[in-house]
């Protein structure tokens, strides 16, 4: 939940180079396997191999994901000698994600609704 005191209210006037940057953010999130990084990294801090495990993906591609992500400032990066671990950048992040899911929950609820009152009334007309 956003924390007042940290910010201004959401509903402030968008000026056209915030407008530019958050667009620029939310283009992260348009590659499944970056949404599926960022999930894996929800319970916390993970390692390259770790994360490329949890999400079925090669090293070589988590770790290109990762640049983009850590580009984005949605995650960040602690190195330990040969080692990089990454975390959800703040608490922002995993508010998003769960966001961003129980929309997508919602609209898929909303389908099923249409769906039936379609197959009742289908159903009365014949």
């Amino acid at each position: 939940m956003a924390r007042p005191s940290e910010h201004s209210p959401a509903t402030r006037p968008l000026p056209a180079e915030e407008a530019a940057q958050l667009a620029e953010a939310i283009s992260a999130f348009s590659a499944a396997s970056r949404v599926r990084l960022l999930w894996a990294m929800l319970p916390g801090e993970r390692s390259v191999e770790e994360l490329s495990t949890a999400t079925e993906m090669t090293q070589s591609a988590t770790s290109q994901q990762l640049r983009v992500l850590r580009e984005a400032r949605l995650v960040k990066v602690r190195r330990q000698g040969r080692h990089s671990f990454y975390s959800l950048y703040d608490h922002h992040v995993p508010e998003l994600l769960a966001a961003l899911r129980h929309h997508y929950e919602h609209l898929e609820h909303e389908k099923r609704r249409t769906r039936q009152r379609r197959g009742v009334s289908e159903a009365a007309i014949s």
